[in-house]
């Protein structure tokens, strides 16, 4: 069993995270052959990992949680090798607000600028920021303070803040997204929020259109056109142009636009790629055919990619955080399923390959280029 990966620079690195620990692979750019280091954190569930590159770091994040002793956040500086190991919770609420913490949802590295910030996204929904690299984490008091707060009811996976988006063009801007919550954006730092859901459809309100309330899988930002986003709703494919001021359904074409993951490529912000599911009561590839879906058009027109992978009685279901992109050219696309297997493409996502069967349940995905 290998605990620790012998990575380079130019090398890609898949994180994955599973109901009992972590598992991390390893390939030359080439991406022919991966090797495999884990589990970290055995029989600790791993709902998010990180890869932190500034300032020089190769720094792994990841939040473990047991049931005996709760959530966590660990890094390592060596891939794996170590890790630290604090010896109490190191994001924990203040005593004041009355809430305790559930989970870890979400771990994202600050700006390039600014390379000792970090911020973490838990359930309940909350945002916490590090100033100082991740020893003393700070809740962010405007967004626990809204108004809407006490309003938001969990999703099926609790109530979560699972996605954090910091605009690549203003330094003031940040987006959350939470279930069952919706979109959230502050422009000035964190310190004021207001909902962002304009046009984001909802089959299970009264209202159809509310100003919250929207149960948002996940949400992605290109950094060369940040005005723009997507989303994966609960039923629906969304993009905005005018950073979440209002959001069109885009999913006209797919076999379903229920789903979890939603991913853009790193270098054309036009392209996009979602993992439809049959329906939130089944929540299960349409037809049996484990696809992916790829448009080159922000959208509207789109594309199966299914080389590979099994077209027939397919039964699986990809979370929110179980899809991500490594940055090289071609773009590699990497998935992982709730039944342990984990699939790789080289080729943006034209011919697919199993790297692992048989983890535990995947619940993360995160690739990056060290």
């Amino acid at each position: 069993m290998k605990k620790a990966l012998k990575a380079k620079d130019g090398d890609v690195v898949v994180m994955v995270g599973t109901m009992k620990g972590a598992f991390l692979y390893h390939a030359r750019p080439g991406r022919k052959h991966f090797e495999m280091s884990g589990p970290h954190f055995p029989g600790h569930s791993v709902y998010a990992l990180a890869y932190d590159g500034r300032a020089g770091r190769k720094r792994l994040w990841a939040a473990s949680s047991s049931m005996h002793w709760g959530a966590v956040l660990r890094s390592s500086d060596d891939f794996g090798k170590t890790w630290t190991d604090p010896k109490a919770a190191n994001v924990k609420f203040p005593q004041q607000t009355g809430a305790a913490l559930k989970n870890i949802w979400q771990i994202r590295p600050g700006r390039p600028e600014q390379p000792d910030v970090l911020y973490c996204g838990v359930e309940p929904s909350a945002l916490f920021e590090s100033k100082d690299g991740g020893t003393s984490w700070s809740l962010v008091q405007g967004l626990w303070d809204h108004p809407h707060r006490a309003k938001w009811t969990p999703g099926g996976g609790g109530m979560c803040l699972h996605t954090i988006v910091l605009d690549a063009k203003d330094p003031k801007r940040i987006f959350i997204a939470t279930s069952t919550g919706g979109v959230y954006r502050s422009d000035d730092g964190g310190k004021s929020w207001n909902a962002r859901n304009k046009g984001i459809h909802t089959y299970f309100l009264p209202e159809k259109y509310p100003e919250f309330g929207q149960c948002v899988h996940k949400m992605v930002q290109h950094p060369a056109r940040p005005e723009r986003l997507y989303l994966q709703h609960h039923f629906g494919v969304y993009k905005t142009d005018d950073a979440g001021d209002s959001w069109q359904d885009v999913g006209k074409g797919l076999p379903s636009d229920f789903g979890f993951p939603i991913v853009v490529h790193p270098h054309k912000p036009d392209t996009i790629f979602v993992l439809p599911l049959k329906a939130d009561e089944f929540r299960c590839p349409p037809d049996g055919k484990l696809r992916v879906f790829k448009s080159t058009k922000g959208g509207g027109a789109w594309q199966a990619l299914k080389r590979g992978l099994p077209q027939q009685d397919s039964y699986e279901c990809v979370l929110r955080d179980a899809m991500s992109a490594d940055a090289l050219k071609p773009a590699g696309l990497y998935f992982g399923t709730r039944g342990g297997d984990l699939y790789a493409s080289k080729d943006e996502g034209s011919s697919w390959k199993r790297l692992a069967d048989g983890l535990p349940p995947v619940v993360c995905v995160k690739a990056a280029v060290v």
